[in-house]
Protein backbone atom coordinates (compact mmCIF):
# COMPACT_ATOMS: atom_id res chain seq x y z
CA UNK A 1 0.00 0.00 0.00
CA UNK A 2 2.69 2.24 0.93
CA UNK A 3 3.60 2.43 -2.85
CA UNK A 4 0.62 4.29 -3.62
CA UNK A 5 0.73 6.71 -1.31
CA UNK A 6 1.50 10.09 -3.53
CA UNK A 7 -1.31 9.05 -5.74
CA UNK A 8 -3.95 8.60 -3.06
CA UNK A 9 -2.32 11.89 -1.79
CA UNK A 10 -3.03 13.33 -4.80
CA UNK A 11 -6.55 11.97 -5.40
CA UNK A 12 -8.82 13.56 -2.78
CA UNK A 13 -12.01 10.97 -2.20
CA UNK A 14 -14.78 13.70 -2.93
CA UNK A 15 -17.40 13.45 0.35
CA UNK A 16 -15.77 10.79 1.92
CA UNK A 17 -17.46 11.13 5.44
CA UNK A 18 -20.95 12.10 4.09
CA UNK A 19 -20.17 8.77 2.11
CA UNK A 20 -19.70 6.76 5.24
CA UNK A 21 -22.58 8.39 7.09
CA UNK A 22 -24.72 7.25 4.10
CA UNK A 23 -23.53 4.25 3.11
CA UNK A 24 -23.39 3.07 6.84
CA UNK A 25 -20.82 0.16 6.41
CA UNK A 26 -21.41 -2.57 8.78
CA UNK A 27 -18.89 -5.40 9.21
CA UNK A 28 -19.60 -8.15 7.03
CA UNK A 29 -21.31 -5.75 4.70
CA UNK A 30 -20.26 -6.73 0.89
CA UNK A 31 -19.49 -3.66 -1.16
CA UNK A 32 -19.44 -3.04 -5.12
CA UNK A 33 -17.93 0.18 -5.85
CA UNK A 34 -18.30 0.45 -9.65
CA UNK A 35 -16.02 3.23 -10.35
CA UNK A 36 -13.22 2.56 -7.75
CA UNK A 37 -10.44 5.20 -9.57
CA UNK A 38 -7.50 4.96 -7.24
CA UNK A 39 -9.49 3.12 -4.17
CA UNK A 40 -10.07 6.61 -1.80
CA UNK A 41 -13.69 5.46 -0.79
CA UNK A 42 -13.06 1.93 -1.21
CA UNK A 43 -10.18 1.96 0.76
CA UNK A 44 -12.63 3.43 3.67
CA UNK A 45 -15.67 1.81 3.10
CA UNK A 46 -13.85 -2.14 3.04
CA UNK A 47 -11.43 -1.05 6.48
CA UNK A 48 -15.11 -0.88 8.22
CA UNK A 49 -16.88 -3.73 6.71
CA UNK A 50 -13.64 -6.35 6.55
CA UNK A 51 -15.28 -7.95 3.83
CA UNK A 52 -12.91 -8.39 0.46
CA UNK A 53 -13.61 -11.89 -0.54
CA UNK A 54 -17.12 -10.86 -1.88
CA UNK A 55 -16.91 -7.11 -2.77
CA UNK A 56 -15.80 -6.01 -5.93
CA UNK A 57 -14.53 -2.78 -7.22
CA UNK A 58 -14.86 -1.23 -10.85
CA UNK A 59 -13.52 0.79 -13.14
CA UNK A 60 -12.72 1.32 -17.01
CA UNK A 61 -8.84 3.47 -16.79
CA UNK A 62 -6.60 0.33 -17.29
CA UNK A 63 -4.08 2.92 -14.80
CA UNK A 64 -6.65 2.91 -12.03
CA UNK A 65 -6.56 -1.02 -12.59
CA UNK A 66 -3.08 -1.09 -11.51
CA UNK A 67 -3.45 1.61 -8.64
CA UNK A 68 -6.19 -0.50 -7.06
CA UNK A 69 -4.33 -4.19 -8.04
CA UNK A 70 -1.49 -2.72 -6.02
CA UNK A 71 -3.19 -1.35 -3.10
CA UNK A 72 -5.53 -4.08 -2.62
CA UNK A 73 -3.07 -7.00 -4.02
CA UNK A 74 -3.20 -8.87 -0.08
CA UNK A 75 -6.94 -8.52 0.02
CA UNK A 76 -8.16 -11.51 -2.48
CA UNK A 77 -10.71 -9.03 -3.90
CA UNK A 78 -12.39 -8.57 -6.82
CA UNK A 79 -11.07 -6.19 -9.84
CA UNK A 80 -13.11 -5.58 -12.56
CA UNK A 81 -11.81 -3.74 -15.73
CA UNK A 82 -14.73 -2.55 -17.77
CA UNK A 83 -17.17 0.30 -18.13
CA UNK A 84 -19.75 -0.26 -15.08
CA UNK A 85 -22.67 -0.88 -17.41
CA UNK A 86 -20.69 -3.83 -18.66
CA UNK A 87 -19.64 -4.53 -15.30
CA UNK A 88 -22.80 -4.47 -13.55
CA UNK A 89 -24.64 -6.94 -16.28
CA UNK A 90 -22.09 -9.19 -15.66
CA UNK A 91 -22.24 -9.11 -11.84
CA UNK A 92 -26.26 -9.35 -12.33
CA UNK A 93 -26.17 -12.43 -14.87
CA UNK A 94 -23.82 -13.86 -11.99
CA UNK A 95 -26.39 -13.23 -9.33
CA UNK A 96 -24.47 -11.42 -7.25
CA UNK A 97 -26.14 -8.92 -5.09
CA UNK A 98 -24.37 -5.97 -2.70
CA UNK A 99 -25.22 -4.53 0.83
CA UNK A 100 -23.56 -1.68 -0.26
CA UNK A 101 -22.90 0.04 -3.90
CA UNK A 102 -21.43 3.29 -4.82
CA UNK A 103 -21.10 5.17 -8.05
CA UNK A 104 -18.63 7.93 -7.83
CA UNK A 105 -19.44 9.51 -11.44
CA UNK A 106 -16.85 12.02 -11.70
CA UNK A 107 -13.86 12.32 -13.76
CA UNK A 108 -10.74 11.98 -11.49
CA UNK A 109 -8.51 14.59 -10.05
CA UNK A 110 -5.38 12.93 -12.02
CA UNK A 111 -6.85 12.54 -15.45
CA UNK A 112 -7.00 16.27 -15.38
CA UNK A 113 -3.74 16.58 -14.20
CA UNK A 114 -2.15 14.76 -16.37
CA UNK A 115 -2.09 16.72 -19.57
CA UNK A 116 -1.62 13.66 -21.95
CA UNK A 117 -5.27 12.32 -21.60
CA UNK A 118 -6.39 15.38 -23.09
CA UNK A 119 -8.80 16.10 -20.03
CA UNK A 120 -8.18 19.37 -19.20
CA UNK A 121 -8.54 22.81 -20.26
CA UNK A 122 -4.92 24.19 -18.54
CA UNK A 123 -2.68 21.98 -19.91
CA UNK A 124 -1.33 21.23 -23.28
CA UNK A 125 -2.15 17.51 -24.37
CA UNK A 126 -3.90 15.27 -27.19
CA UNK A 127 -7.54 15.58 -28.09
CA UNK A 128 -7.96 12.20 -26.32
CA UNK A 129 -10.52 12.26 -23.20
CA UNK A 130 -10.89 8.73 -23.22
CA UNK A 131 -11.54 6.56 -19.74
CA UNK A 132 -11.15 3.46 -21.21
CA UNK A 133 -7.57 4.14 -23.61
CA UNK A 134 -8.43 0.60 -25.34
CA UNK A 135 -11.87 2.12 -27.29
CA UNK A 136 -11.68 4.23 -30.44
CA UNK A 137 -13.27 7.10 -30.26
CA UNK A 138 -11.24 9.65 -29.29
CA UNK A 139 -12.34 13.89 -29.16
CA UNK A 140 -10.45 14.41 -31.92
CA UNK A 141 -11.96 11.88 -34.07
CA UNK A 142 -15.14 13.81 -32.81
CA UNK A 143 -13.95 17.30 -33.46
CA UNK A 144 -12.43 16.86 -37.01
CA UNK A 145 -14.87 14.83 -38.21
CA UNK A 146 -18.64 15.22 -37.19
CA UNK A 147 -21.01 17.50 -38.80
CA UNK A 148 -21.84 20.50 -38.18
CA UNK A 149 -25.30 19.19 -36.64
CA UNK A 150 -23.72 16.38 -34.83
CA UNK A 151 -21.45 19.13 -32.83
CA UNK A 152 -23.86 21.43 -32.34
CA UNK A 153 -26.60 18.75 -30.80
CA UNK A 154 -23.82 16.77 -28.66
CA UNK A 155 -22.31 20.61 -27.32
CA UNK A 156 -26.33 22.02 -26.88
CA UNK A 157 -27.47 18.48 -25.17
CA UNK A 158 -24.37 17.84 -23.21
CA UNK A 159 -22.66 21.17 -22.88
CA UNK A 160 -25.48 23.43 -22.13
CA UNK A 161 -23.36 25.60 -24.36
CA UNK A 162 -25.47 28.90 -25.36
CA UNK A 163 -23.20 29.22 -28.46
CA UNK A 164 -23.25 26.02 -29.37
CA UNK A 165 -24.00 26.15 -33.43
CA UNK A 166 -21.48 29.29 -33.32
CA UNK A 167 -19.18 26.87 -31.90
CA UNK A 168 -19.94 24.11 -33.75
CA UNK A 169 -18.81 26.17 -36.73
CA UNK A 170 -15.74 27.97 -35.57
CA UNK A 171 -14.88 24.00 -34.56
CA UNK A 172 -15.17 22.83 -38.16
CA UNK A 173 -13.82 26.03 -39.82
CA UNK A 174 -10.50 25.44 -37.62
CA UNK A 175 -10.11 21.67 -38.30
CA UNK A 176 -7.71 19.73 -38.41
CA UNK A 177 -7.88 20.40 -34.10
CA UNK A 178 -4.82 17.81 -32.50
CA UNK A 179 -4.58 19.68 -29.30
CA UNK A 180 -6.47 20.52 -26.26
CA UNK A 181 -4.52 24.08 -26.43
CA UNK A 182 -5.89 24.30 -29.75
CA UNK A 183 -9.87 23.31 -29.06
CA UNK A 184 -9.72 25.85 -26.01
CA UNK A 185 -8.66 28.53 -28.60
CA UNK A 186 -11.67 28.01 -30.28
CA UNK A 187 -13.52 28.72 -28.00
CA UNK A 188 -11.77 32.01 -26.62
CA UNK A 189 -12.33 33.34 -30.08
CA UNK A 190 -16.28 32.00 -29.99
CA UNK A 191 -16.61 34.13 -26.64
CA UNK A 192 -14.49 37.07 -27.22
CA UNK A 193 -13.06 36.59 -23.66
CA UNK A 194 -15.98 37.10 -22.26
CA UNK A 195 -17.38 34.27 -19.85
CA UNK A 196 -17.80 33.65 -16.08
CA UNK A 197 -15.80 30.30 -16.34
CA UNK A 198 -13.25 29.43 -18.91
CA UNK A 199 -14.86 29.62 -21.95
CA UNK A 200 -13.82 26.13 -23.16
CA UNK A 201 -15.52 24.21 -19.74
CA UNK A 202 -18.71 23.55 -21.42
CA UNK A 203 -17.14 22.27 -24.50
CA UNK A 204 -14.62 20.49 -23.28
CA UNK A 205 -17.23 18.97 -20.92
CA UNK A 206 -19.47 18.04 -24.02
CA UNK A 207 -17.01 16.28 -25.91
CA UNK A 208 -15.99 14.41 -22.92
CA UNK A 209 -19.62 13.12 -22.39
CA UNK A 210 -19.75 12.42 -25.82
CA UNK A 211 -16.83 10.34 -26.42
CA UNK A 212 -16.88 8.26 -22.80
CA UNK A 213 -21.11 7.79 -23.61
CA UNK A 214 -21.33 8.99 -19.66
CA UNK A 215 -25.26 9.87 -19.87
CA UNK A 216 -26.93 6.60 -21.66
CA UNK A 217 -24.50 4.43 -19.65
CA UNK A 218 -26.06 6.14 -16.01
CA UNK A 219 -29.27 5.52 -17.55
CA UNK A 220 -28.85 2.18 -18.66
CA UNK A 221 -27.43 1.07 -15.32
CA UNK A 222 -29.32 2.75 -12.67
CA UNK A 223 -31.93 0.22 -12.97
CA UNK A 224 -29.65 -2.73 -12.69
CA UNK A 225 -27.73 -0.96 -9.69
CA UNK A 226 -31.46 -1.61 -8.08
CA UNK A 227 -31.72 -5.03 -8.96
CA UNK A 228 -27.94 -5.52 -7.16
CA UNK A 229 -29.13 -4.14 -4.23
CA UNK A 230 -30.02 -7.24 -1.41
CA UNK A 231 -33.17 -5.75 0.52
CA UNK A 232 -32.02 -3.00 2.84
CA UNK A 233 -28.83 -2.23 0.85
CA UNK A 234 -27.72 1.64 0.10
CA UNK A 235 -27.25 3.31 -2.73
CA UNK A 236 -25.05 6.09 -2.91
CA UNK A 237 -23.87 8.04 -6.75
CA UNK A 238 -22.43 11.04 -6.60
CA UNK A 239 -22.72 13.63 -9.73
CA UNK A 240 -20.81 16.77 -10.51
CA UNK A 241 -22.90 18.44 -12.89
CA UNK A 242 -26.69 18.91 -13.39
CA UNK A 243 -27.07 16.01 -16.36
CA UNK A 244 -25.58 13.80 -14.38
CA UNK A 245 -28.13 14.69 -11.15
CA UNK A 246 -31.42 14.80 -12.99
CA UNK A 247 -30.78 11.54 -14.09
CA UNK A 248 -30.23 10.05 -10.63
CA UNK A 249 -32.89 12.73 -8.67
CA UNK A 250 -35.39 11.69 -11.64
CA UNK A 251 -35.01 8.07 -10.69
CA UNK A 252 -34.95 8.00 -7.36
CA UNK A 253 -38.26 9.69 -7.52
CA UNK A 254 -40.19 7.34 -10.23
CA UNK A 255 -38.25 4.19 -7.42
CA UNK A 256 -38.76 6.04 -4.27
CA UNK A 257 -41.56 7.35 -2.29
CA UNK A 258 -44.65 6.49 -0.08
CA UNK A 259 -46.34 4.25 -2.89
CA UNK A 260 -47.26 0.83 -2.01
CA UNK A 261 -44.86 -0.67 -5.35
CA UNK A 262 -41.64 1.68 -3.90
CA UNK A 263 -38.34 0.12 -4.10
CA UNK A 264 -36.40 2.71 -2.34
CA UNK A 265 -36.38 4.85 0.44
CA UNK A 266 -34.54 7.97 -0.13
CA UNK A 267 -31.82 9.13 2.54
CA UNK A 268 -31.21 12.54 0.65
CA UNK A 269 -34.30 14.86 0.00
CA UNK A 270 -31.94 17.24 -0.99
CA UNK A 271 -28.45 16.16 -2.68
CA UNK A 272 -25.54 16.52 -0.08
CA UNK A 273 -22.56 18.71 -1.16
CA UNK A 274 -19.35 19.60 0.08
CA UNK A 275 -18.46 21.81 3.28
CA UNK A 276 -16.09 24.68 2.74
CA UNK A 277 -13.22 23.15 4.30
CA UNK A 278 -13.14 20.12 1.39
CA UNK A 279 -13.95 22.75 -1.37
CA UNK A 280 -10.69 24.73 -0.37
CA UNK A 281 -8.93 21.58 0.03
CA UNK A 282 -10.14 20.40 -3.19
CA UNK A 283 -11.28 22.94 -5.62
CA UNK A 284 -12.90 20.53 -7.96
CA UNK A 285 -15.02 18.77 -5.38
CA UNK A 286 -17.37 22.43 -5.80
CA UNK A 287 -19.89 20.56 -8.04
CA UNK A 288 -20.28 17.56 -6.29
CA UNK A 289 -23.60 16.45 -5.22
CA UNK A 290 -24.47 13.38 -3.52
CA UNK A 291 -27.72 11.23 -3.61
CA UNK A 292 -28.61 7.84 -1.56
CA UNK A 293 -31.27 5.56 -1.02
CA UNK A 294 -32.19 2.53 0.69
CA UNK A 295 -33.65 -0.69 -0.95
CA UNK A 296 -36.79 -1.55 0.51
CA UNK A 297 -37.76 -5.08 1.87
CA UNK A 298 -40.35 -6.18 0.44
CA UNK A 299 -42.55 -7.55 2.86
CA UNK A 300 -44.66 -10.73 2.01
CA UNK A 301 -48.40 -11.32 2.27
CA UNK A 302 -50.46 -13.25 4.38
Amino acid sequence: MHQNKNKYQIHLPVLLNEVIEVLSPKEGDNYLDLTAGYGGHASKVLSLTGNYKDSALVDRDQDSIKELKDLFKEDQIEIIKDDFNQASKDLLDEGKQFDLILADLGVSSLHFNEGNRGFSIQQVGPLDMRMDQSQKLTAEHIVNNYSELELTEILRIYGEEPKARQMAREIISSRPLQTTEQLAEVAKRVWKGYSKSHPATRTFQAIRIAVNDELRLIEESLPIWLDLLKPEGRLAIISFHSLEDRIVKNFFSEHGGNYYDSQLKILTKKPITPQQNEIDLNPRARSAKLRAAVKIKIKKGN
